[in-house]
């Protein structure tokens, strides 16, 4: 069974930095259609601009999709330019440090929205695009819904309890939704991950050897994933080769979880 994304239509949120640009890149690498979707415009346009044209395989799309219409534009966007949708991966995500126990914190209500609401909103209109378009093909998959997840919603990090709630219900609205979806013959799965050398992870490393120390010491493989391999766990949901694979979160942490201690942070 191949690997192949060739050809595909892929729609990735929060594309304009970090690990939703390098999925973003590696499905252009690899043959897909590739709409670049994020709120900054301008990040947009510095980091995949010129490889936008109009009879090329890349768009980029700018726009808050916490909204409705901002949502409905880009469906509308991606299909205008390459006349179907085959894949969605969900990789807009934010961190925010959390005050356990101050009443007067709205991280939880903040991240919630941010990091599940949105992705649970565009998943169901991307799903009922992905239906329509898909209106008498009788058999294979009609589409593939792939979230990006965190090994923090399986830790228990204080200062990072709302984005390990938020992550924690991403998991399950990813099981959820594989379950809803499956008659039409749409999976859903997530990646879960730890610690990726980002470029903002390499910037906090430059001032804080300790910090990759530590995570070193935790982390069974006893190195930092690239963003490549966060990628191309995403490619293999997204391709046939996992046409029987739904509900799943793959983690991709070095085997980080199998030992990491309540003091170690996942980022």
């Amino acid at each position: 069974m191949s690997f192949s994304i060739e050809g595909k239509t892929a729609i990735i949120t929060g594309a304009a930095n970090g690990v939703g640009l390098a999925i973003g890149r590696h499905f252009l690498k690899a043959g897909a259609n590739v709409v670049f979707a994020d709120m900054d415009e301008a990040a947009l346009e510095r980091e995949i601009g010129s490889e936008v044209t109009d009879n090329g395989p890349a768009r980029m799309f700018s726009g808050d999709l916490r909204k409705k219409l901002a949502v409905t534009n880009l469906l509308s966007l991606t299909v205008d330019a390459f006349e179907r949708i085959d894949i969605l991966v969900n990789a807009a995500r934010q961190v925010a440090m959390t005050d356990p126990l101050d009443p007067e914190d709205d991280s939880v209500s903040m991240l919630m929205e941010q990091n599940m609401m949105m992705a649970l909103r565009l998943s169901q209109a991307t799903a009922r695009r992905m239906i329509k378009l898909s209106e008498g093909q009788s058999e294979g998959t009609v589409g593939t819904i792939i979230n990006l997840s965190s090994i923090a919603a399986r830790r228990t990090h204080p200062d990072l309890m709302a984005y390990s709630i938020a992550t924690a219900a991403s998991d399950q609205m990813t099981r959820s939704l594989a379950v809803a979806l499956a008659p039409q013959r749409i999976r859903v799965n997530a990646v879960a991950f730890g610690s990726v050398m980002s470029a903002s992870l390499k910037t906090k490393l430059k001032d804080h050897d300790d910090y990759r120390k530590d995570i070193l010491a935790h982390t069974p493989l006893h190195r930092i994933a690239s963003p490549v391999e966060v990628c191309d766990a995403v490619q293999y949901l997204a391709c046939d080769a996992s046409d029987f694979v739904t509900g799943q979160i793959i983690t991709v942490d070095g085997g980080r979880t199998l030992i990491d201690p309540v003091g170690c942070a996942v980022h």
